[in-house]
């Protein structure tokens, strides 16, 4: 199926294509053969959760390293993507590139996706849209929020994530990529991510708690000492509008040189597609 086409579902844009192919809190508990002084160190797990986005916001900006799998038809499927984040002006520039086809070759240039507060631009975008056009999206009309569509989460918007976290549990300490990190597994609720989040991300947030197939966000998240999150893992289960099967994805998020610049422009309003997209079988769809 062609990556590249684009649907409407229940008057939601679905704008990549990427992916159509394809309670009480329990806190202060820790893993098995955790240290009394390690827990004592890694403080509320939930508590600690909740504040990881204002650490990133502390931060400033940073690298960001993405991943995004799902399994397809016995397949599975990873789109990886680089790129910087501004965590203050809540803009990001991605590059996304796409999986190869099963001969070995690309079927798409990569993607350059520009994240910004309640939208998502993209650049190669495909069916139809002129090469030195961009695709602009209002996140808040994706049924997942753009947690998934553009085959990148919003690093931002996956730390608000966090906001909505019931329960978790402090796993140990371990490192990444060489920075001493500490490990967190618990699950979110995406209802309560929604209520607690900016107001960039509320809409957006809300729109994925209704969208997925379930609301609760499985998770791995590692802290380093300052609290920002080095490495976050979110499992996310969507509905497959063609085949009507749930699809569970799994986003990773690696973040590290910490105040890197992040010059982050959007495109001018003329510079932005007002067509239609191509949609598979040589449809149109609205933009």
């Amino acid at each position: 199926m062609d990556r590249r086409q684009h649907r409407r579902a229940g008057g939601t844009v679905v704008a990549a294509g990427v992916l159509l192919a394809l309670g009480t809190g329990v806190t202060g508990c820790s893993g098995s053969g955790v240290a009394a002084e390690d827990v004592k160190v890694a403080g509320d797990p939930v508590a600690t959760l909740h504040r990881a986005a204002d650490a990133l916001r502390a931060a400033g900006s940073s690298k960001a390293g993405t991943s995004m799998e799902m399994a397809t038809g016995g397949t599975r499927v990873t789109i990886r993507g680089k790129g910087v984040y501004d965590y203050r002006r809540r803009l990001g520039r991605l590059t996304v590139v796409l999986p190869e086809d099963p001969t070995g070759t690309s079927e798409h240039r990569p993607i350059t996706e520009l994240l910004a507060p309640g939208a998502l631009f993209m650049k190669n975008r495909g069916a139809g849209v002129p090469a030195d056009k961009w695709v602009r999206v209002e996140t808040a009309t994706l049924s997942d929020g753009n947690l998934v569509t553009g085959g990148a989460t919003d690093p931002y918007a996956a730390a608000e994530v966090l906001r909505g976290t019931r329960e978790a549990v402090f796993v140990g300490r371990t490192e990444v990529a060489g920075t001493a990190v500490r490990h967190y597994r618990g699950t979110a609720d995406l209802r309560r991510a929604a209520r607690y989040a900016s107001a960039a991300n509320r809409a957006a947030l809300a729109a994925a708690a209704k969208g997925f197939a379930a609301a609760e966000v499985p998770f791995d998240a590692y802290l380093d000492d300052q609290g920002r999150i080095r490495k976050l893992r979110q499992r996310f289960s969507f509905v497959n509008g063609r085949q009507k099967a749930t699809v569970a994805v799994a986003s990773t998020l690696l973040l590290y040189d910490f105040g890197a610049p992040a010059d982050v422009r959007l495109p001018a309003p003329g510079d932005i597609y007002a067509g239609r997209i191509a949609e598979e079988g040589g449809t149109g769809g609205g933009a």
